[in-house]
């Protein structure tokens, strides 16, 4: 009989017990981990070099004098290099007329050379793919690019697939974060994030300034990833997902309309840059920190920042004296790398100085910059590739994500490293060791110097001018 009261105690123990037991079963299997990331590396025949860029220029005759100084002062101040990546119909001098099938050819040569490498690097099959998330911003055709993927690798029926587009740069979060929500639901998931950008039908024939300056920065390239919540796959895993915010700024007026694509006055297609761009990316960048920050730093720093910060307010209300240097929170005590989005050489100081970084910090973005350009949404892949190449990553590390879009958005992430990385053969392979170069200037104005020696008046583009 004694059993009998003893039992009834224990129930409530072993309910206590059973849900805690399901509460760790469950966030064991809610993991997103990266098992594998391959960047893709157009062929040499598609490179866009200063010599070539001038002849791109020369091209278009709806330029005048004045729209070409703002393409040599842009491309000079760019941070590009010589050896980033075009469109093929550029290179075959067709940016006037592209067609659909340019944009497609594109993508296709991007799908088979970069998954292919991805699941021969990890021998996974195709068909043991259970999410397929697909993010090319400025292409939308019938069947979508993730049919076509689909198709190809003759994937499962039940396949649960998300076709993004119009997300911009920061679509990578953002295809990420759905993958992590589905992993919240179901148990022993494998997915592939597939994300490039398509320049074919979105490079800008015009003579526009606030549109004409994306020819200027954005380059081909891509990455797919491939992700998995499998607890026997973690020591595996090249990364485990921590955290990840996302903001949007989409209600206001400014930030809708300070990125987004439009036709000039001439009919010509583009994406136009508005002058409030900066700001409106001030904004998102700061009321993204404002909510990352709490889940990514350490007490002691918070409170360090909190305290400092009160002090300041206290100071100012009692005294007369000019107001004193606002505290900066110091997100290395969390973070031990920066993946920073490579927008443009403004976009990577801006950041820097606004967390306080050393070059060191943003030599990863400055050198993919110069390699690879503005590859949209995949950029920030080839910054990890550039700290993976440099051995940089080593198991326990933080890297700390941020990417900026249309919107207009900013998302960031805080990824663990879960292994030791070495170079693993990634995009950087074969000239990592020439990183970081001596310089970084690019030689366009040397070139083309003669422009500034030009009348307005009579300016015209010479037909048989060769190239220095």
């Amino acid at each position: 009989m004694d059993l009998v009261p003893m039992f009834l105690y224990c129930i409530p123990l072993l309910c206590l017990f059973y849900n805690f037991w399901i509460t760790f079963e469950r966030r064991r299997y809610q993991n997103c981990y990266i098992l594998d990331y391959e960047c893709y590396k157009p062929s040499d025949d598609k490179k866009l070099s200063t010599r070539f860029c001038g002849e791109v220029i020369r091209r278009n005759k709806q330029l005048g004098l004045n729209e070409y100084k703002f393409l040599l002062k842009a491309i000079v101040s760019s941070g590009i290099g010589e050896d980033t990546y075009g469109p093929r119909m550029v290179l075959e001098g067709r940016e006037m007329s592209p067609t659909l099938e340019d944009a497609i050819i594109e993508m296709d040569d991007f799908f088979l050379d970069t998954i292919d490498k991805l699941f021969n690097k990890t021998g996974i099959s195709p068909s043991e793919i259970d999410v397929l998330v697909v993010n090319i911003s400025m292409l939308t055709i019938c069947p979508s690019l993730s049919s076509r993927i689909i198709h190809h690798y003759k994937m499962r029926e039940d396949i649960k697939v998300y076709n993004l587009t119009g997300m911009g740069c920061s679509a990578s979060p953002i295809a990420i974060n759905i993958v992590q929500n589905i992993f919240k639901t179901q148990r022993n998931l494998q997915a592939l994030i597939v994300t490039s950008e398509s320049l074919s039908l979105g490079w800008y024939p015009g003579k526009d300034r606030s549109m004409i300056l994306t020819n200027c920065l954005f380059r081909s390239g891509g990455c797919a990833i491939l992700l998995t919540n499998k607890v026997a796959l973690k020591e595996k895993a090249m990364f485990r997902l921590k955290c990840l915010v996302r903001t949007h700024h989409g209600a206001k007026d400014e930030s809708y309309a300070c990125c987004k694509q439009m036709e000039d006055d001439q009919g010509y297609l583009g994406i136009h840059l508005g002058k409030n761009l900066p700001k409106a990316a001030t904004r998102a960048f700061i009321d993204n920190l404002k909510e990352i920050a709490p889940k990514i730093l350490p007490v002691r720093e918070l409170l360090r920042f909190s305290l400092l910060t009160l002090i300041r307010k206290m100071t100012q209300k009692h005294t007369k004296t000019g107001a004193a240097a606002r505290p900066v929170i110091n997100f290395k005590t969390g973070i031990d790398h920066f993946c920073l989005h490579t927008g443009g050489k403004a976009v990577i100081d801006a950041v820097g100085q606004n967390l306080n970084l050393s070059e060191y910090d943003v030599e990863p973005a400055r050198m993919t910059l110069h390699r690879f350009g503005n590859t949209s949404a995949s950029s920030i892949w080839y910054v990890l590739a550039y700290m993976q190449a440099k051995k940089r990553l080593k198991k326990g590390n933080k890297v700390f994500m941020i990417s900026f879009g249309a919107g207009f958005k900013c998302n960031s992430c805080l990824w663990e490293v879960m292994r030791d990385l070495d170079q693993d053969g990634n995009v950087w392979k074969e000239f990592i060791n020439n990183y970081p170069p001596k310089t970084i200037t690019n030689p366009f104005l040397e070139k083309y110097g003669w422009i500034n020696e030009e009348d307005p008046d009579t300016f015209h583009v010479p037909d048989d001018y060769v190239i220095p």
